[in-house]
């Protein structure tokens, strides 16, 4: 098969202009053409006025030896590379122990994932509930204020991410193409084949529900035992090395080889894990607001007369302002078309965070527009990051009326700076609701100066974005991970053997792509260590907070 690359055509061709192109570009006959396919599809929005498709295909022609002889030097043409799945170790027959994983978000799930594939009949522990009973908790939040602490946005099969926008794009390196193999599984647990060739492929949370299940049954079906309502309170640990789990119920389940795959949200895990000695540090995160706009605006602003085209959907952005206080602003987890939902955990306080189904077909775009912070903006212990958000959640929660309704502003009078008293054209979509108030105090001063910089500031980019009604929710403080579980090149923690800290909650993975291939990295050097063989599987994770 033959890789090109970067072949340009308008939004509007006929199909016959990509067969034309192909033709083109490696300069042979149409019967030779054998066969070719998508590999992958954009476009280029930058000319609004003339958008254009960008092609990645691989084809099949005869004689490729001597294609490929003949295009030598031309940049746009090559081999296809493998992108094929490549296991790196087997489970032998008598295995001593069975590896454990404890959470199931999309790391966890394809840790264990890996791990039955590989033969090794992890066993897999989730605080939460069954992806669909946990859906209802979710929703009974929304629609009735009423907080499950264990069953939520934060907790519960699927994880954070399956209330989310469900984005399978990364900007991670991955030369070892694992992120195909996160996409291949998803289309086998009957994800839209689409996802393996658009550019910026998603899912949204309905279509998320379904894959989850299909593939617990798939790892069951390997030998992966699941237990849910089963939280992890304490970790065995003898001599640097771990021996064991204990859950809540006080049952102990014996294992040398544990997966921490527990997500950004597991605070009271983070403190068993700090007080039991393991190795924890402060790392950066970042504070804000969800920001709401009309969708057909966002669409006008980036696509022109081609808005709502059935190839672009609906438009989404990605914007960053530099401030003159010295703060980063930007837009974080933009959910085109998509709603803006409560995702705390913990009662007596209020998080916001945004979610899209797959039509991406809601009337309002919003996207969380955040600060970016240290640990030096809440020095102490490593969890002081924990304290921080916490605070910040409880203040919104008072600010909200101390409900779990949201505190909400209209933009325009957050940059002028007076308190909002009515809505106008932007209807907020968070539920159970939105009280109007004055945002002012719900983040530290740095914050609400740095937003109100960037808001004109990225007016400039998206026309309309500092429109007078659209609407700001607080707050959103679980961008990421406030600390780092940190690791050896082996993956192992830095002080306990057996120990694999990973994806989001370790603060190597932000989103649902990189959080998986995060998630079979650290299986593969899972399997390496229980079959006694040196962790060649190298390639880290992701320390910088992504988009969903």
């Amino acid at each position: 098969m033959l890789r090109l690359t970067n072949i340009i055509l308008p939004l509007d061709h006929p199909e016959a202009d990509l067969t034309g192109a192909i033709l083109s570009r490696l300069k042979i006959a149409p019967e030779d053409l054998l066969s070719f396919t998508i590999f992958r599809r954009g476009y280029d929005a930058r000319r609004r006025s003339a958008i254009t498709l960008v092609y990645t295909i691989d084809a099949q022609v005869r004689n490729e030896a001597e294609v490929l002889m003949r295009m030598q030097g031309q940049p746009h043409v090559g081999p296809s590379p493998d992108t094929s799945y490549k296991f790196v170790a087997q489970a032998q027959p008598a295995q001593p122990t069975r590896p454990v994983v404890i959470g199931l978000g999309p790391c966890g799930i394809f840790a264990a994932l890996i791990l039955a594939q590989s033969g090794f009949r992890p066993i897999i522990l989730e605080r939460g509930k069954v992806v669909r009973e946990r859906t209802k908790d979710t929703w009974d939040l929304w629609r009735k204020g009423e907080l499950d602490p264990e069953s939520n946005v934060q907790f519960g099969e699927g994880g954070a991410g399956t209330f989310s926008d469900g984005k399978l794009h990364s900007g991670i390196k991955d030369p070892k193409h694992y992120g195909r193999k996160v996409l291949t599984e998803f289309v086998k647990a009957h994800a839209p084949e689409e996802i393996l060739y658009v550019s910026k492929p998603h899912i949204g949370t309905f279509r998320l529900v379904k894959m989850v299940e299909a593939m617990r049954d798939t790892i069951e079906s390997l030998g992966g035992e699941f237990r849910f309502k089963s939280k992890v309170t304490d970790l065995e640990i003898d001599g640097g090395q771990v021996r064991g789990v204990m859950l809540e119920n006080g049952e102990r389940i014996a294992t040398d080889h544990v997966v921490l795959a527990v997500g950004h949200s597991a605070r009271d895990t983070f403190q068993m894990l700090y007080d039991r000695g393991v190795y924890v540090e402060a790392k950066p995160f970042s504070i804000g607001f969800r920001a709401e706009h009309p969708q057909s605006m966002v669409d006008r602003a980036r696509f022109g007369r081609f808005a709502g085209h059935p190839l672009l959907g609906a438009a989404d952005y990605k914007l960053v302002h530099h401030c003159r206080n010295g703060r980063t602003v930007y837009s974080f987890c933009m959910c085109p078309g998509g709603t803006v939902v409560a995702a705390t955990s913990e009662a007596g306080r209020v998080v916001t965070n945004g979610m899209s189904q797959y039509s991406r077909n809601e009337r309002n775009a919003n996207s969380g527009i955040v600060v970016g912070i240290s640990p030096a903006d809440y020095p102490g212990h490593p969890l002081a990051g924990i304290d921080f958000q916490r605070e910040l959640e409880s203040r919104a929660y008072v600010l909200g009326g101390s409900t779990y309704d949201a505190p909400g502003q209209l933009v325009g009078d957050f940059i002028a700076g007076r308190p909002s008293t009515e809505l106008g054209a932007v209807q907020p979509s968070y539920k159970p609701g939105v009280h109007l108030t004055d945002l002012a105090t719900a983040l530290p001063d740095y914050a609400i100066e740095a937003i109100r910089e960037a808001l004109p500031a990225f007016d400039k980019q998206i026309k309309g974005f500092a429109m007078h009604d659209a609407v700001l929710t607080g707050v959103e403080t679980r961008t990421s991970s406030p600390i780092r579980i940190k690791r050896q090149d082996n993956y192992q923690s830095m002080n306990v053997k057996g120990l694999f800290p990973a994806g989001e909650g370790a603060g190597y993975a932000g989103g649902i792509l990189s959080a998986a291939v995060d998630g079979i990295r650290v299986a593969e050097a899972v399997a390496l260590s229980m079959v006694g063989r040196d962790n060649d599987a190298k390639g880290g994770g992701v320390s910088l907070p992504q988009d969903y």
